[in-house]
């Protein structure tokens, strides 16, 4: 049982991570202003990003408000290897499956009514792409090693421990039912990012690195779930820069290209979907 410093209410604590989030965002975007100004590269502004809108806020909040902050932000327990294991078969196993859903949700469209905010944000999702562009625009090891922090192991473990260890924290101690609080933390994760042509995929994440963290125990697990996820893209493209392998080719695999049926996807996804009921399976009955 994580014991609460003051007798306040979730809703309050969440308006506290909001609030601490906000400050984190604003300061971030002072800071930001002065180091493009200086030339500085765009990765420090992510890292900054990182630390003061996600990473100091989920501290902070678990720190005023609970009296072991460790544990309620579920970092003090060591992941198991077995845990690691089922993360690693899950994200390659899912590849296809994961793929045909991020080439669906590219090519759905509002109705005609609402094509001035398909424009909009089809335009931001295009000048998102051109900075994810710079970022993976990478040749050397020494320059894929430096996105592959910022890209995965930064991203992987701020924005788990603001979105699974604080925020999914407050309101799985709350009434809601568990599986209501893993997926609203899941879409306010998706939504959170402004990338509506991938909000089903990332919302999918979202979800399994919620039930990884209650299955588990541990937020290290999700962390290096989401670690991976992001940081093999960094690798991937990386190859592909160096035209050891064809990473348009990756992306495109179990996405067919003459408009058949995506059977590769669909066997993905059976398959995925049984190693994550045998996952939970070996979770629930295994003390981690």
């Amino acid at each position: 049982m994580i014991e609460p410093r003051q007798n306040t209410t979730n809703a309050v604590r969440v308006l506290i991570l909001l609030a601490l989030a906000l400050a984190g965002a604003a300061a971030t975007g002072i800071i930001t202003i002065v180091l493009t100004a200086m030339g500085a590269n765009i990765m420090w502004g992510i890292v900054l990003q990182d630390i003061l809108v996600f990473i100091l806020p989920a501290i902070l909040l678990a720190v005023i408000c609970y009296k072991q902050p460790w544990r309620f932000l579920e970092v003090d327990r060591v992941p198991q290897w077995q845990a690691i294991a089922v993360v690693l078969a899950i994200w390659a196993v899912s590849l296809p499956a994961l793929n045909w859903i991020v080439d669906w949700n590219e090519n759905l469209h509002l109705p005609a009514s609402m094509a001035a905010w398909e424009k909009a944000m089809r335009d931001t999702e295009a000048a998102l792409e051109q900075m994810t562009n710079q970022l993976l625009a990478t040749e050397t090891v020494g320059q894929m090693l430096v996105a592959f922090v910022v890209v995965g192991v930064m991203a992987g473990l701020s924005e788990e421990l603001f979105f699974r260890g604080a925020l999914m924290g407050i309101m799985r101690r709350g009434r809601a039912n568990i599986h209501v609080v893993i997926w609203t933390v899941a879409i306010v994760f998706s939504a959170i990012h402004f990338q509506f042509l991938g909000f089903v995929p990332r919302m999918l994440l979202g979800a399994w690195f919620g039930y990884l963290l209650v299955w588990t125990r541990s937020l290290w697990v999700p962390i290096i779930a989401h670690t991976l996820n992001n940081g093999m893209v960094v690798v991937f493209q990386w190859m592909g820069n160096n035209h050891w392998i064809d990473s348009d080719a990756m992306e495109r695999l179990g996405i067919p290209t003459d408009g058949s049926f995506p059977w590769m996807a669909l066997a993905s996804a059976v398959a995925t979907i049984a190693l994550i009921v045998f996952a939970q399976h070996i979770f629930s009955k295994k003390p981690l």
